[in-house]
């Protein structure tokens, strides 16, 4: 399975990073199998033409996954938007699965999950519209452990 990951810089050595801000699946290192998700993230993050953008490109041998405590959302779910909102919501939140695979809440979509955080929606609501975007999804590698897994192939310059 190919994997890419958006970045300013070739990372040949990925590494666990505890993140500046909560993240749908907590800390780790994030990727998806949309190469055009990875390339949009990047130009989203570094407007500034001077900066290089990369998008890096890993493999994963499948197989691997199973050796693995994996966490995996095919869709949204009740399940999913409480996993989501306690990363987001809950700084002290902590999980123990080596990876974590489902779809991206995007901005749209943290748009519909702000409404049910404050009440106007409910989570049935919620679920309802999300259904209606075309949402891509992540793979978060939030162990040492699966990182073995996580094989570097080469990265693409995006102009």
């Amino acid at each position: 399975m190919k994997l890419y990951h958006g970045s300013n810089t070739i990372i040949e050595q990925p590494q666990l990073l505890k993140p500046i801000r909560t993240l749908d699946y907590g800390s780790g290192f994030y990727t998806t199998t949309s190469e055009q998700q990875a390339r949009e993230w990047i130009i989203k993050k570094t407007k500034d033409d001077s900066n290089h953008k990369y998008v890096n490109i890993y493999e994963i041998n499948e197989d691997d996954l199973s050796q693995l405590k994996v966490l995996r959302f095919d869709k949204p779910t009740d399940e999913w938007v409480d996993f989501v909102m306690h990363n987001r919501q809950d700084e002290t939140f902590t999980h123990d699965y080596d990876i974590v695979y489902g779809p991206v809440a995007n901005d749209r979509v943290y748009l519909q999950f702000g409404l049910n955080e404050q009440g106007f929606i409910s989570k049935a609501t919620l679920l309802a519209e999300l259904k209606v975007y075309k949402l891509i999804d992540q793979m978060l590698f939030h162990t040492e452990k699966a990182m073995q897994i996580l094989h570097f192939v080469e990265a693409t310059e995006v102009k």
